[in-house]
């Protein structure tokens, strides 16, 4: 058990030891010109990821509203064909009422007694 114990605590300073970032090399430092054309290249690419961006966003917001006038479309038919349901039926009502209103009077110009028609239910 103890050999199990010291061999897993060698393991772990070996790997802290090879976790370690390297030594800095010594890297010859990049002439001005070099660092002004990365940061020029830097600068462009941050402005073709910017417009890109814009571009995203103005077509998602044409595409939110573009949703938004369809679903308002769709409940102005929908109350469009709830007014002409309504108009319809009341129609209806009315010319039962008027039909049966016709008959009594024929019948009363007849001479036989009219029966009363009841009204329709709503």
């Amino acid at each position: 058990m103890t050999k199990i114990v010291a061999t897993l605590i060698a393991g772990l300073f070996a790997t802290a030891a090879f976790a370690q970032a390297p030594a800095a090399s010594s890297a010859p430092a990049a002439t001005p010109a070099v660092a002004k054309a990365q940061a020029k290249e830097t600068k462009v690419d941050a402005k073709a990821d910017a417009k890109e961006t814009k571009a995203v966003v103005k077509a998602d917001a044409k595409e939110t509203t573009a949703d938004a006038n369809a679903k308002e479309k769709v409940a102005d038919a929908k109350a469009d064909q709830k007014v002409a349901k309504v108009k319809a039926h009341s129609k209806a009502a009315k010319t039962k009422t008027d039909a049966a209103n016709k008959e009594a009077k024929a019948e009363v110009k007849a001479g036989a007694t009219p029966t009363v028609a009841a009204a329709p239910a709503k």
